[in-house]
Formats: C-alpha cells, sequence, structure tokens
C-alpha cells in the first residue's frame, strides 16, 4: 500500500473541478490523484460544492448541436485524463492516465539522456504548459534551481529527498517563485518522476543554463 505524505493544495485540486488548468497540470494531477485517496476524495467534496451551485443558478438556452458538440470533442481527445481512467494494473509503474500518455508503462517510454545520467522524456500536451518524465540515478542531485512560475514534481518510482523532506511514490512537491532547491534521489533505485512547469526553470550554475535551450527545461 503506498503511504502518500505530500498531497495537492485546494487551489489545484480547485482548478482541476473548474476546468481552468493547462494540459499538462490536468495530466499529473490526474496521475495523483488516481493514487492517492485523500486527494480524490477532496476532489469529489469540490466537485459536488461546483454541482450544488450550478444547480442554484438560471437555466440558459443551448443550440440544437450543443449535445453532439460535447460527444465530438471527447471523440477527438481521447488522451483527456479528464475524460478518460480506466483502472491502473497493480504492478504498473505509471497509472492510467499517464499510460494513455506514454503509449504503456515505463518499458514503453523513449528517453533523451540530459547529463549526469539523468534521461528525461517530453510528452505532449498544450503549449501553455510543459510536462515530462525524468528518471534521477539514486544518489544523483539536480543542478540547484529556483522558477518563473509553477513547478508540481510527481514521484513515480523511487523517492527524493529536498530540504529534509522524503518524497516517495504518490508525493507531490509543489514549488514556486520563492523556492529554490537541489533535490537529491535516494540511494538504491531510480527515481522516476513526472514534472510539469509552466515556465522555465532558473539555474544557478552556468553548464545547466547553457544546456537549458537544448533540454527545454
Amino acid at each position: 500500500m503506498t503511504t502518500i505524505n505530500h498531497h495537492l493544495n485546494a487551489e489545484i485540486l480547485t482548478g482541476y473541478a473548474a476546468g481552468t488548468l493547462p494540459e499538462a497540470f490536468n495530466l499529473l494531477v490526474a496521475t495523483h490523484i488516481s493514487l492517492c485517496d485523500m486527494c480524490r476524495a477532496e476532489l469529489g467534496a469540490l466537485e459536488s460544492i461546483g454541482g450544488a451551485m450550478l444547480d442554484t443558478e438560471e437555466t440558459v438556452a443551448v443550440s440544437d448541436n450543443a449535445l453532439k458538440s460535447v460527444f465530438d470533442l471527447i471523440e477527438r481527445n481521447p488522451k483527456d485524463p479528464i475524460l478518460t481512467q480506466p483502472p491502473t494494473q497493480r504492478s504498473a509503474v505509471f497509472p492510467s492516465p499517464l499510460q494513455d500518455y506514454v503509449g504503456g508503462d515505463l518499458a514503453n517510454v523513449k528517453w533523451r539522456n540530459v547529463g549526469g545520467g539523468v534521461r528525461q522524456s517530453v510528452l505532449q500536451t498544450s503549449r501553455d504548459a510543459s510536462i515530462r518524465l525524468l528518471s534521477i540515478p539514486g544518489g544523483a542531485a539536480m543542478p540547484d534551481h529556483g522558477h518563473r512560475g509553477t513547478e508540481m514534481t510527481l514521484v513515480l518510482q523511487g523517492a527524493f529527498i529536498d530540504d529534509g523532506e522524503r518524497f516517495g511514490r504518490g508525493d507531490v512537491e509543489i514549488a514556486d517563485e520563492h523556492l529554490e532547491h537541489t533535490p537529491v534521489a535516494e540511494v538504491g533505485q531510480d527515481c522516476i518522476c513526472l514534472a510539469a512547469t509552466d515556465a522555465p526553470l532558473k539555474f544557478r550554475q552556468w553548464l545547466p543554463r547553457i544546456a537549458q535551450p537544448f533540454v527545454g527545461i
């Protein structure tokens, strides 16, 4: 059984429930809530509140083809994590929402080396934010960096330590402009993370800054 200690905050869950998050963040949230009973329950409560609020609103006339338009949208977006969340196999590293984007589980990822033993795989989403899988060797540290926007990191395998706190499978770290840090993968198993950002990171060291345009972080 997965013990999750670091959860999504109310602002992120509310944005997910309202459909206002970028696709990259939606994917990360959908992947997390498929692992986390607590956040899934909180999301359900938020959606119930939203439904109750809609019941108090005046009805508005819609076009005759409104229902058809909705079904057309679902057909065009079969990977949307909000719309499709089939059951996850217990032996899988990736929950179902993520498997839809990868085309399978961990063995199906097309990795690209980015230096220091770290590998990444950028997933295709809308351009308002980006999301990537990261594979960090046990004991390796990510370059010291800050943020120009929001970065959410979900652990899928292994663990990393950041500022004395441990983030294991299912845990989410949410970073903003006020956080500068150097996450270190726990010794042992490689740490596999899903990381979503809505702005480029700010690296202090010159080598990561030079490589940044080529790796897209």
